[in-house]
């Protein structure tokens, strides 16, 4: 839907806004109209395939939900929208650090609560469209979570086998998607656990390997 019936203007930051709750999408796009802020909303979409199929996309800046129902991990969409040229700042009503951590990894460039007033939201956007991290205190306290680690340098299919089995898929359910046998597929996983291993990092159990993937944006947080 385009949720503005202004006419954008050559120098507006054209803005998306998904979110599963249409009364959220509406209150957002009634408070960022009600400002003369150079930002125009010209999508509101509760779904991410209704994004992408939108007219409108892509747009300067997307404002996404970092919780919405489907099961699309948030590293995904943010890396989506780069590739599309548009920003990305992330909102939730209640987020976790790891998706927070896993959407700005990926590229996003802000995280603002549900709970803030509009105008942090303004920031926010007007900051993403330049290019700019908007370092808020909510995105401070989500960095100051993350460690960086070296990279254990894992091959295409070590990785994919990795994902997949940190996602809850069964040996055979990865071999059966990846078209391999169960040893192959167990093969990738045990490299790839001991290049982590020789990294500092130790995913040797299938609970670590998925807490290890929901940091990384590989699988979302149930």
């Amino acid at each position: 839907m385009t949720a503005t019936t202004r006419q954008a203007r050559p120098s507006a930051i054209r803005v998306a806004i998904i979110d599963d709750h249409q009364l959220v999408i509406d209150g957002i796009v009634a408070h960022l109209s009600a400002r003369r802020n150079g930002i125009d909303v010209v999508i509101g979409e509760s779904t991410w395939i209704g994004l992408l199929s939108h007219s409108e996309f892509p747009v300067d800046v997307a404002v996404l939900d970092l919780n919405l129902d489907d099961s699309i991990a948030i590293g995904t969409k943010v890396r989506a929208l780069n590739a599309a040229g548009t920003r990305t700042i992330v909102m939730s009503r209640h987020a976790d650090p790891s998706s927070i951590q896993g959407a700005l990894k990926a590229g996003a460039l802000g995280f603002v609560p549900k709970t803030e007033p509009a105008d942090e939201l303004v920031r926010a956007i007007q900051s993403a469209a330049m290019g700019k991290l908007y370092e808020n205190g909510p995105l401070i306290r989500a960095i100051s979570g993350i460690t960086t680690s070296a990279d254990p340098g894992l091959g295409k299919q070590e990785l994919r086998a990795m994902v997949l089995y940190a996602s809850g898929l069964s040996i055979r359910e990865v071999a059966h998607d990846m078209g391999t046998t169960d040893e192959t597929v167990k093969s990738y996983i045990k490299r790839g656990r001991r290049k982590y291993r020789q990294i500092g990092v130790d995913l040797g159990t299938k609970i670590l390997l998925r807490r290890h993937g929901i940091r990384e944006g590989w699988v979302t947080p149930e």
